[in-house]
């Protein structure tokens, strides 16, 4: 049972959160509150947070444990981040950031991705973090180099198999694959699942 804790300064934010996040089987909404002061002592495995920039030290100040082992991963869901605040970020235990308007999709596959160990940034934060000038087209650089479960994936979808397919194929959650997809295609520079495989085939990721 994974177990989350709740941080926003909104009472309609938490409501909707609470709502989404306690509908996923396996998943316990251990509590819900306008800051992080009581995370400490719910010991969760997630915190979601919905808070300002200003919030920030709040949840890492309101934790003794933030960004150590055994403490909770924070899923931040901000529209003030800048990126010269996102390495603190990640650094004070943030697994995710989402912009406000993250679909209900995104939340759920953040959380469950920060819950296995990984971080999910969004692409516009990640282009700042990176100091990238700009957009750049895989095609004509190469592009990040995939990971071995994205390689995976991308080949599975390359045979044409949907979401509920690869994840009973890798024995993960579809949200686990749905964060798979989407980094995939953020990788390709892809707009849609063929153009990932085609770019994919180009790059010799895929052998037919």
């Amino acid at each position: 049972m994974t177990r989350i804790v709740i941080a926003a300064s909104s009472a309609v934010v938490r409501a909707g959160l609470e709502a989404l996040l306690s509908a996923t089987p396996g998943w316990e909404v251990a509590g819900s509150f306008a800051d992080a002061s009581h995370v400490d002592s719910l010991r969760p495995d997630v915190l979601v947070a919905a808070l300002p920039v200003g919030g920030l030290p709040v949840v890492s100040n309101g934790m003794s444990n933030a960004g150590a082992t055994g403490a909770p991963a924070i899923v931040l869901i901000t529209s003030e981040g800048q990126p010269e605040w996102t390495a603190d970020a990640l650094r004070s235990g943030v697994r995710a950031l989402l912009p406000r308007d993250a679909p209900a999709a995104a939340i759920l596959a953040a959380v469950e991705a920060a819950a296995n160990g990984l971080a999910v940034i969004d692409p516009q934060e990640l282009e700042g973090l990176l100091g990238s000038p700009g957009p750049v087209d895989a095609a004509d650089t190469g592009g990040a180099p995939l990971t071995p479960r994205e390689l995976e994936v991308l080949r599975m979808m390359a045979d044409g198999a949907a979401n509920k397919e690869i994840a009973w194929k890798l024995a993960i959650s579809e949200h686990t694959v749905k964060f798979h997809v989407a980094s995939v295609m953020g990788k390709l520079n892809a707009s849609s699942r063929t153009e990932a495989v085609t770019r994919g085939l180009r790059r010799g990721l895929i052998l037919m």
